[in-house]
């Protein structure tokens, strides 16, 4: 990834948190209320692959010469993210609770607001639908896309500030990573000075509702492009 296309110097890195024991039941688990509650952590087959993200991830970095003093993990505060975060910590031998690791508000999942909060997860064509119809409008009481990029944005522009050189995995959530990938990708294209900039050039209907086409299965690691 050419990271000076978005104006830093920092490499970046998303992963999807592994199968969560909510994905198992097919839950919508949105809130930070609810988010947070350990029966919503990690399924046995999300830390597997959690594992097998962190395994990737450190081989990435060995071929792109990347010393390991150099990662941050940057995590959602969510129990089945921090649970991810863990694990990939522990296979690239990190102590979770030094100043590497960080949890970050602005990575939560998206709120879907109260109508569909601990509902089926059959529910979410309706709400990306919303999305390409009109990424300013979210669902009742919930966050549009504008919303969470707005967010996304504050944390990126914090990491930017904090960190300089360093390889930076964001564990975070389906519908705030796609979203993140989807900015970055339109970033690239825009003249401006600065990733904050670009990500505020980028903030406009026909890019926002586009993110399902950078969708990312759980546990699945992607460099950000």
């Amino acid at each position: 990834m050419d990271s000076s296309s978005v104006g830093n110097t920092n490499r970046y890195w998303v992963l999807r948190h592994g199968k969560s024991i909510p994905n198992e039941r097919g839950l919508v688990v949105s809130s930070m209320e609810n988010g947070v509650l350990p029966e919503y952590q990690l399924a046995p087959d999300g830390v597997a692959q959690a594992r097998l993200a962190g395994e990737s991830f450190l081989q990435q970095l060995k071929e792109s010469n990347i010393e390991l003093d150099k990662v941050r993990i940057c995590y959602s505060p969510f129990s089945r993210t921090t649970h991810t975060a863990r694990v990939v910590a522990e296979v690239l031998n990190l102590p979770f609770d030094a100043p590497q690791c960080k949890m970050m508000e602005d990575l939560r999942e998206r709120y879907f607001g109260p109508t569909f909060e601990l509902k089926s997860h059959d529910k979410y064509p309706e709400i990306w639908a919303l999305d390409e119809k009109d990424p300013f409008m979210g669902p009742e009481g919930g966050e549009s896309a504008d919303d969470v990029v707005s967010r996304l944005a504050t944390a990126m522009k914090s990491m930017e500030a904090e960190y300089q050189r360093c390889a930076i995995l964001v564990v975070s959530h389906g519908d705030p990573l796609q979203m993140l990938q989807n900015v970055f990708h339109s970033a690239k294209q825009q003249e401006g000075d600065g990733l904050a900039e670009k990500f505020q050039l980028s903030r406009v209907a026909s890019v926002l509702s586009q993110h399902r086409k950078f969708a990312l299965l759980t546990g699945e690691l992607r460099p950000l492009i």
